[in-house]
């Protein structure tokens, strides 16, 4: 009997524990999101507003219906009241569809041109 190995080509994975206590394989990236030049910038757009955008345009950023983050604006509003100061906190933060400055940008920037 010959008892000579023959080489594979497959590569092994070794497993690794995350915090989730559940192993995963080396393989895998494990990002649910795609990061790179295919996801768009997080906008207001013009179209699909209610009010000033900013569930349509974290919608589309998060790639989900915006149905789903307008329920769940409601429901931080009534549930602890958050809804109302996150929504506010987006319409300052995230620019407009075709703008790369947002407000509170915008508000910094005429501030400290009035200083100097």
């Amino acid at each position: 009997m010959n008892n000579t190995e023959t080489p594979t080509t497959e590569t092994p994975t070794t497993e690794t524990p995350t915090t989730s206590g559940h192993p995963t394989t080396s393989g895998h990236t494990g990002s649910p999101f795609p990061f790179g030049p295919e996801r768009a910038a997080l906008r207001r757009p013009f179209s699909s507003r209610m009010l000033a955008g900013v569930a349509a345009g974290l919608a589309h950023y998060f790639g989900v219906d915006v149905t789903i983050v307008r329920i769940a604006f409601v429901v931080l509003t009534v549930v602890g009241g958050a809804g109302i100061p996150l929504y506010l906190a987006g319409l300052l933060l995230i620019p407009e569809e075709g703008s790369d400055q947002s407000i509170a940008s915008s508000l910094i920037d005429s501030l400290q041109s009035r200083s100097r």
